[in-house]
């Protein structure tokens, strides 16, 4: 199991912001992200801006392996429920799959979102009794139309060699593992496979649904590609709300000993990307995950 930096903050004195640093301040963040030992970087669509290109893709591939990385992963798509957003969404999952082989990416990672009815209006974020766009009111028809595009766009990823993970999600079809089981059911293609992100299942809902060493164990064998991150969950029953404080993987209350545990039983072998810290020191804390992940793998080889 190798181990991906899905980096939500890249901030390094001067450069400071989310996206991948420019190109003048971009070597020093990368050798610290190898540094802390990742192996590999996540990066979306965004960050070829309006150029996706071979020459582009293969220049920043060249950028990582001088700071002996590699781009484990691509992240692109979308939902295919809304007809206006459909054929976008087809078109940014197809230069994902491009753009994976151009750079060297095993994988595509997309989500399956729905158009959400109201920001303003209840489950319109997470952690609330309801939630916009889910599994408990997604149709038949959404998951079959759904299911029509991911296999067709099946072809173009075997193409290229590039597998197509389905992110498990909030305001998504799939929200939790009965769900993302069906659509995987519909879909029926080897090449397309799930990330069964637990923090996403964890604060969909004010009450989790299910638990995440039952969705793991459900989905694991199924898993292309894992997002891990962790969360403190504070509830406040009188007003049906919880609300999500996101820690390094050690320190929050998703069992990652028991979640790796299950995708190593299960054969896993493709990237554990580490969802960054969004505030802070990220390289601290992320790279206290990245040795928490080590050493239960070791201990895991050991056992």
């Amino acid at each position: 199991m190798k181990i991906a930096y899905a980096f939500r903050r890249a901030t390094l004195h001067p450069h400071h912001g989310s996206g991948l640093p420019p190109v003048e301040a971009r070597p020093q963040f990368l050798r610290e992200v190898r540094r802390i030992g990742f192996d590999a970087v996540e990066l979306g669509l965004e960050v070829f801006g309006g150029d996706i290109s071979q020459s582009t893709a293969q220049e920043l591939r060249a950028q990582l392996e001088d700071a002996g990385l590699q781009c484990g992963v691509i992240r692109g798509g979308g939902g295919f429920t809304d007809p206006d957003i459909a054929v976008r969404s087809r078109k940014r999952l197809e230069d994902a799959i491009r753009c994976a082989s151009w750079i060297g990416a095993s994988v595509v990672n997309t989500t399956v979102p729905t158009h959400l009815q109201d920001p303003d209006a209840p489950g319109s974020f997470v952690g609330e009794p309801v939630s916009q766009g889910g599994s408990r009111t997604a149709t038949e028809e959404d998951f079959e139309r759904t299911a029509n595009n991911l296999r067709e766009v099946a072809e173009l990823a075997a193409d290229h060699a590039v597998q197509i993970s389905i992110e498990v999600h909030q305001h998504s079809i799939i929200d939790n593992s009965r769900s993302a089981l069906r659509l995987l059911e519909l879909v029926d293609r080897p090449i397309i496979g799930v990330n069964p992100d637990l923090g996403n299942i964890y604060w969909t809902y004010e009450i989790p649904e299910e638990s995440c060493e039952h969705a793991i164990v459900a989905l694991a064998p199924h898993a292309k590609y894992w997002h891990c991150k962790n969360l403190l969950r504070v509830h406040v029953p009188d007003v049906h709300r919880a609300v999500f404080v996101q820690v390094p993987l050690p320190d929050g209350e998703i069992d990652y000993r028991f979640a790796i545990t299950a995708m190593v039983k299960a054969g896993f072998d493709g990237y554990l990307a580490i969802e960054g810290i969004r505030f802070g020191d990220q390289f601290h804390r992320d790279a206290k995950s990245v040795a928490y992940v080590r050493n239960v793998l070791n201990e895991l080889r050991l056992s």
